[in-house]
């Protein structure tokens, strides 16, 4: 054994390989119809960094890994994210700043209870909290305040017993809840459709129109008012067949083609007239086709269907995007990005054209744009080291979490300025923060091993675990029951709420898993930079109050 750790110390990637290796598959194993997920690969690094107090992955590797897990975080979960805000995002961090003055609260009461140093209640804070930017910033107060070297290691030993369970404790929560809730994920995912979790099954609906009164209106003054969330595609009348434009007029006995999801579509059919059971119009392909197409031109990337004039161009209509595993119903407001598959109805002589003019090409899709990506990613890293003065003598900074993140937000709410174009292909997306999340809790895990199981097994060792433990526990449980049942707030985009309370990104990843869709990503976004920057406060305030800042 001695051969092999002495060995894995000289070898830092393959130890990081070797933790990857046997962590992921270990979490793939279900107990009691649950998994630890990627999280796994967290508790396998706790155990080697265990072996030997030198066996680490360099601190390098792990925020390489952070940085890109949250980089694509923040720009697959820009657009929504201020979407999420508009609709309730201020309600959503006012819960968050609740329960992290709860937590803080429950440190300094533990303090007393158990009879612990300040410094070291401070670092449990951070560690039930899984927030390591705000152990920094506990223990460069205690340095610019004059603490000793062995004050300065309180905050440390605090932080490495309570962040494993920061972890496990969080995943423990809600597991328990959403069986207590009984919480139907798919229905909320169709709730939060708009927010670009899921949706319902889009479907292609033929109706006959029988209403009389709207002979000689045209489809853009029909719809103008109404809440349709429905596309008309094609029309027949008699023997001719065109694609619907805005300026279409109707008759009683058209046949058109409408597309949208059976709930979206039921009223459109109800106001106009009634389903054709008879009749698919569609099946015919002999004067227009359809198929998908990879959106792969550049030039379309971060731009709205509607200033793409398709219909004018190439006398073709979108009716569909797929973007991942999921469907959208293609509007006049729908934003192209990298890897999109547009359903295209176009006339059977010019599907050429229109394949020319999306681009078409999978392999150019496999192609990052380096120079943006790399862009955001250095403005993201000066944006976190920028020092924000705090009352006292104290500073924080974001960090090359928080940093990345806020400017990755950004960046996908822009889509592109002028040629750059920020956001990358989902798949590209997906990858990246699989490998970054990996690399980051395998880093984690080896350096925080050694010390966690030390220091349990000291004196202090159970007191700071309980503490630790009730701090995470106590205060997602909270959050969860507060935000599920008083606030009536989606399990869905809660969990990924108490995940960016948590600012971790390991939490998001299991209730990614747990959920199969993006909702989560929105939650854990629209609260992340308030929570990051809260709990780095709160934490040099717990040192002010407890007195342990000299």
């Amino acid at each position: 054994m001695d051969m092999i750790v002495a060995f894995l110390k000289e070898q830092p990637l393959l130890l990081l390989f070797l933790v990857a290796a046997i962590g992921y598959p270990l979490g793939l194993i279900r107990v009691a119809g649950s998994s630890l997920g990627v999280s796994a690969v967290l508790f396998v690094g706790l155990t080697f960094g265990a072996l030997d107090p030198d066996l680490r992955v360099p601190p390098v590797i792990y925020e390489l890994g952070l940085m890109l897990f949250v980089y694509n975080i923040g720009l697959s979960s820009g657009p929504g994210f201020f979407r999420a805000f508009r609709s309730g995002g201020l309600r959503y961090n006012l819960l968050v700043g609740g329960m992290l003055l709860f937590a803080a609260t429950l440190a300094v009461i533990l303090s007393f209870g158990f009879n612990l140093p300040a410094a070291e209640v401070a670092g449990l804070f951070a560690g039930g909290l899984t927030n390591t930017p705000a152990l920094a910033g506990v223990v460069e107060a205690l340095k610019l305040n004059g603490a000793s070297e062995a004050i300065q290691s309180q905050p440390v030993v605090g932080y490495s017993i309570a962040y494993p369970m920061g972890v496990l404790g969080v995943i423990l929560v809600i597991q328990v809840l959403m069986r207590v809730f009984k919480v139907d994920y798919s229905r909320e995912a169709r709730q939060l459709k708009e927010l670009g979790g899921s949706a319902e099954d889009i479907v292609n609906v033929t109706l006959r129109v029988t209403r009389g009164d709207i002979a000689g209106v045209s489809v853009g003054e029909l719809v103008k008012g109404k809440e349709w969330h429905a596309l008309f595609s094609r029309l027949q009348r008699g023997d001719e067949e065109i694609l619907v434009k805005a300026g279409t007029t109707l008759l009683a006995g058209d046949l058109i083609s409408v597309i949208g999801t059976e709930g979206d579509i039921q009223p459109v059919v109800a106001f106009l007239g009634e389903r054709a059971n008879d009749v698919t119009l569609g099946e015919d392909r002999g004067t227009y086709d359809y198929r998908r197409v990879f959106v792969s031109n550049h030039q379309l990337f971060g731009r709205r269907l509607s200033e793409l004039t398709i219909t004018e161009r190439l006398g073709a209509l979108v009716t569909r995007v797929r973007r991942g595993d999921l469907d959208l119903l293609a509007t006049a407001n729908t934003v192209l990005e990298p890897g999109d598959r547009v359903r295209v109805v176009a006339p059977r002589d010019r599907m050429r054209e229109v394949s020319k003019f999306f681009g078409d090409s999978y392999k150019a899709l496999s192609e990052i744009d380096i120079l943006s990506f790399s862009l955001g990613l250095v403005i993201g890293v000066l944006l976190g080291q920028i020092p924000v003065p705090l009352p006292g003598g104290g500073v924080f900074r974001l960090g090359n979490a928080g940093g990345p993140l806020v400017v990755a937000i950004i960046l996908g709410w822009r889509e592109r300025t002028g040629p750059l174009v920020w956001t990358i292909p989902y798949s590209a997306n997906l990858t990246l923060r699989q490998i970054g999340i990996v690399m980051f809790l395998a880093g984690v895990g080896t350096r925080s091993g050694y010390a966690f199981f030390q220091t349990l097994a000291g004196s202090n060792g159970l007191p700071l675990f309980l503490g630790g433990l009730l701090i995470t526990c106590a205060t997602a449980t909270v959050a969860l029951i507060i935000g599920h049942k008083v606030m009536k707030i989606p399990f869905s985009l809660l969990i990924g709420m108490v995940s960016g309370m948590q600012t971790q990104p390991a939490l998001l990843t299991f209730s990614a898993q747990q959920t199969g869709n993006e909702v989560p990503n929105m939650g854990y976004a629209s609260v992340y930079p308030v929570a990051m920057v809260l709990k780095i406060v709160l934490a040099q305030v717990i040192l002010v109050v407890l007195g342990g800042g000299v």
